[in-house]
């Protein structure tokens, strides 16, 4: 079974050793991802449009590997604050309302006090 490595392109990839996402036959793992701004590189202030950022990272790498929104089976969502949950349900629900897939929320800090929410998924091609 082929194993492919996704580059998002990060500097710290080969100095932490981890790919945007890898591809191993039907699956994909794509990897913890933030929501900067894709053309500033700058994180809004608003948790809402960082979760609307994050998503569209993660909906780019999947299309761009032949995978939809709807092949992904399971999300882990971590936000920094236990307020954001409310405040990220729109994102959300806009991704992820008829997926449904399964799904941990887990409050913790993140390595950038900018960061409010980071959000890894796994993908099975139906």
């Amino acid at each position: 079974m082929s194993r492919k490595q996704i580059s998002g392109g990060s500097p710290y990839e080969p100095k932490l050793g981890y790919s945007r996402a890898v591809v191993q036959g039907d699956w994909c793992f794509v990897a913890g991802t933030t929501g900067a701004d894709p053309e500033t590189k700058a994180f809004p202030e608003s948790v809402l449009e960082q979760a609307r950022n994050t998503l569209a990272t993660i909906r780019s790498v999947l299309e761009g590997e032949g995978f939809a929104m709807e092949d992904v089976v399971r999300a882990n969502y971590i936000i920094t604050d236990p307020s954001f949950m409310e405040e990220i349900i729109p994102a959300l629900s806009e991704t992820f309302g008829d997926i449904r897939p399964a799904a941990t929320m887990i409050v913790a800090g993140l390595v950038n006090p900018a960061m409010k929410v980071e959000i890894e998924v796994t993908a099975l091609k139906r």
